[in-house]
């Protein structure tokens, strides 16, 4: 295969992070469990005790805490997801003619990113939506939110599970490199939380809901003061069962329950931990050094925010002693695991600071499994 070399002067001017108001604490969520589980254990005892159930386990926040480093997170309905006799979050349907929520959600933070990079709709020639999971089939969401916005171009919706923010940015490159767009419109709405079991004591801490976008242009448009050029992009897949969600359309003609056991998110945590890092360590050192760089020289590292002992393990390994919370900052202490979204939320809290020069990469993992990645170097324009 011949080396593939990086157009220049492509940019990402802006983006914007959009947050629901609710907010629920690792204690929140686990007194709904323990309520649940025990008024399930005591319902179902006598089934449990022959041994045709299995108890349902107790959680607390010291083991949310400790196994992944979350402490909160922010959803759009949290009542029905703290509620003992629910334990799903509760979103009202909305009729065909009203903007669907995970449009109305991509939409708030698409104008963030918009006013960003100084940026008008009619400056936009495609907008991508990526997210790991999809209110619908069609229309496309890509194509209600361009609608909303008045965008005249052409608009798709993607899905690559949690590395759908870079993969979608990806695609925003090849648009423009093509020459079929000037600036693309890439939002990320992660409305996660109905994928959630929030009865298992081991996934419903997990997600949080969130919207992010990007703006990515030719440099030579940029209205931005500075802006993040694109120095590469780099994607990788291999087949793996460790991280499932077989939720379809085709369960009504199968006669099975669409929401039933092995339906929803489901993971081998253990296996992913120890097959995803390494992984995700030797892409990310692999494509700085095809770029004629070192780890040493990023000087920070948006990582996927799915794990605190992933972050970290791979942290260690790119950067040895010199791993610090200030090169590759943790935000899923407050947003959970947002899915796609976790890098580019570090990278919008977690890149004004920098000089012009400084170098970095965001990278998103997860299910495929898929790595995706863009580095990046700041430019005054």
């Amino acid at each position: 295969m011949s080396e593939y070399k990086m157009p220049q002067g492509i940019v990402i001017s802006g983006t914007g992070l959009w947050t629901p108001p609710d907010t629920i604490t690792n204690e929140e969520l686990v007194t709904a469990l323990n309520t649940f589980a025990e008024k399930y254990n005591r319902e179902n005892a006598a089934a449990i005790e022959a041994g045709e159930l299995e108890a349902k386990p107790f959680s607390s926040a010291e083991f949310i805490e400790k196994a992944s480093g979350i402490k909160s997170r922010y959803v759009v309905s949290k009542e029905g997801i703290l509620d003992p006799e629910r334990m799903r979050p509760y979103l009202p349907e909305r009729a065909d003619d009203e903007l669907c929520l995970q449009a109305e959600m991509g939409l708030k933070a698409a104008k963030l990113a918009l006013e960003k990079a100084n940026k008008k709709p009619e400056d936009i020639d495609a907008v991508i939506v990526g997210a790991s999971y999809l209110q619908r089939s069609y229309p496309a969401i890509a194509i209600e939110i361009q609608g909303a916005l008045g965008i005249d171009g052409f608009a798709f919706d993607m899905e690559v599970a949690c590395s759908s923010a870079t993969f979608s940015l990806q695609r925003a490159v090849d648009a423009i490199s093509s020459g079929s767009a000037k600036a693309v419109l890439v939002i990320n709405p992660e409305l996660a939380s109905p994928q959630v079991d929030y009865t298992d004591r081991d996934s419903h801490f997990i997600f949080g809901d969130v919207a992010v976008a990007s703006v990515v242009e030719r440099k030579d448009l940029c209205n931005a003061d500075t802006a993040w050029e694109i120095l590469g992009t780099k994607a990788k897949t291999v087949f793996s069962n460790n991280i499932r969600s077989n939720f379809s359309y085709t369960a009504r003609a199968a006669d099975v329950d669409p929401y039933g056991d092995g339906k929803l998110f489901r993971q081998n945590g253990r296996k992913v931990f120890k097959e995803v890092c390494p992984m995700a360590a030797e892409h990310l050192e692999n494509q700085v050094q095809e770029l004629g760089m070192t780890p040493a020289a990023i000087d920070r590292w948006w990582l996927h925010q799915a794990n605190i002992n992933m972050n970290n393990l791979i942290a260690k390994k790119l950067m040895g002693d010199g791993a610090t919370i200030e090169r590759a900052p943790i935000v899923l202490d407050r947003f959970a695991n947002t899915a796609c979204a976790g890098s580019v939320i570090a990278f919008n809290l977690h890149s004004d600071d920098l000089p012009v020069g400084s170098k970095g990469v965001i990278c998103s993992f997860g299910a495929g499994y898929s790595i995706g990645s863009l580095a990046l170097e700041k430019v005054a324009v």
